[in-house]
């Protein structure tokens, strides 16, 4: 399982959580106007914390769960007053909250092989249960077409290097990225391979499992203030309020 070892995560902390950082106006937004402005929400695929050390800055109280040790680490590091779990979101049992938010195409990676449609059907009622009535379950999906029309990607800092090499499967609908990175360690640098899979699917194929489940749903291309490139969309699901009988 390649899911984060120890540079890849040092690496993703250090230079990859401007995303977030940059749409976290926008996604606390939402969470206003739907008159979630404090309650608990639950991170999944946390990374190293970035998310949740917004959120309780802005006092809500986090659990998050990531399946890379590494990346729980830091996060408890950089959020000492969260609640991080170690471990894969198809086993995660979610506890009661206001919002489950998953960023960063978390249902697509394959680190856990037992992560296909079936099961994600199976967390997604999960959340379902776990939500307050009109709680928000808030994430992206990577689609087919992902892969884009560069197979290769370069990124360097002062002490570390990241290559990547994309290839999408059309016939599989699978996502490989082959990541190199180099990480300076005192005078030398150290070389770490990883190699993510990612299944891809149609939004309208998980929009429609989770209206189904009882979601009302809306796909959007842009993130906060940002279009997202083909083949990445967020899904904005709404846990519909029980009606009075």
């Amino acid at each position: 399982m390649d899911a984060y070892k120890e540079d890849l995560a040092f690496i993703h902390d250090v230079g990859f959580t401007k995303f977030i950082k940059s749409n976290a106006p926008a996604i606390l937004k939402i969470l206003n106007q739907n008159g979630i402005k404090k309650g608990h929400v639950v991170d999944i695929g946390c990374g190293s914390g970035t998310w949740a050390n917004i959120l309780a800055d802005k006092g809500y109280t986090v659990s998050g769960v990531d399946i890379s040790p590494n990346m729980i680490k830091i996060a408890k590091q950089n959020v000492p007053k969260a609640n991080f779990t170690i471990g894969s979101f198809i086993d995660y049992q979610i506890p009661p909250c206001h919002v489950v938010t998953a960023f960063g195409e978390i249902f697509n990676y394959l680190f856990d092989k037992k992560n296909n449609l079936k099961r994600l059907t199976r967390f997604f009622e999960r959340v379902y249960q776990s939500l307050q009535p009109n709680g928000l379950f808030i994430f992206d999906i990577a689609e087919p077409g992902r892969g884009g029309d560069l197979n290769q990607k370069f990124f360097d800092c002062d002490d570390w290097t990241i290559l990547v090499a994309v290839e999408e499967n059309k016939k599989t609908n699978r996502l490989i990225r082959n990541i190199i990175s180099y990480r300076k360690m005192n005078d030398q640098y150290r070389r770490s391979d990883e190699k993510h899979i990612l299944q891809l699917y149609k939004s309208t194929e998980i929009a429609k499992i989770l209206r189904k489940i009882g979601f009302k749903v809306h796909i959007d291309k842009e993130f906060g203030n940002l279009r997202l490139p083909k083949g990445w969309v967020t899904i904005i699901a709404k846990k519909n309020k029980p009606k009075l009988s």
